[in-house]
């Protein structure tokens, strides 16, 4: 099954360039020289993100490439997107990033990706909109500052996913409430520095690179939002 490492944030830790949570992405491939692929489509692949990708993603740890898709510049997207071994997928406006990709065919890619077993070396990761997206939902800043529910995703893992989760005073109510709700599916949240990695859909760690780690499983037991915090181990 593919790899999915679903991180609280996207460009804090797309900067942070040694943080141990690329290379534990990278190694996850099991390949020397891993070939990366970069989405920046939530933020209209934005120059300075991608500089930060391949500062971070250089050569001497992969094979860094990038797909922009606000001004393309391949016909044949299938080929190209499933010959790398990692997708990460930056983070930005997680709706926008929805739509765009589902014009250009690039959300069956990846589904049809996720769903081949021949794929047990790949790794699809990112953090905030590049985390949210491999769920069925979570929130939003995607229509403005202030907050909103975002009950759509690729659904390659069952539930909910809430970045994040430390960092915005907002985010924690507007999870809870939509849990009991019903309007989003019980599922995981995390810190901005913390990483939840799947292999295909079934959880295996928590992983982080923060001070205070911060990673939960959440549900709704007797009509109240239960947080059951994850064992997390550090990478150093």
């Amino acid at each position: 099954m593919v790899h999915i490492v679903a991180t609280g944030a996207g460009k804090v830790m797309m900067d942070r360039r040694t943080d141990p949570t690329h290379a534990y992405v990278l190694e996850l491939t099991g390949k020397q020289r891993p070939r990366v692929l970069f989405l920046g489509t939530a933020t209209g692949d934005r120059p300075d993100y991608i500089l930060s990708y391949y500062q971070t993603f250089d050569a001497d740890r992969c094979a860094p490439h990038h797909l922009p898709l606000f001004a393309r510049d391949r016909d044949d997207l299938t080929d190209w997107i499933t010959g790398f071994d990692v997708i990460h997928v930056g983070g930005g406006n997680t709706a926008n990033m929805y739509d765009v990709w589902h014009r250009q065919g690039v959300d069956t890619i990846l589904r049809d990706m996720f769903a081949d077993p021949a794929n047990t070396d790949v790794v699809f990761t990112g953090g905030s909109a590049g985390g949210i997206c491999w769920f069925e939902g979570g929130t939003t800043d995607s229509y403005g500052p202030t907050l909103r529910l975002l009950p759509e995703g690729l659904g390659l893992v069952p539930g909910s996913f809430s970045p994040h989760y430390d960092a915005e005073d907002q985010r924690r109510p507007l999870v809870h409430g939509a849990l009991l709700s019903g309007e989003l599916p019980a599922g995981w949240a995390c810190g901005n520095l913390d990483s939840l990695h799947f292999d295909g859909t079934a959880f295996v760690e928590a992983v982080s690179t923060a001070p205070t780690p911060l990673a939960l499983r959440l549900d709704v037991v007797d009509g109240e939002v239960v947080e059951t915090p994850l064992d997390v181990r550090t990478l150093t």
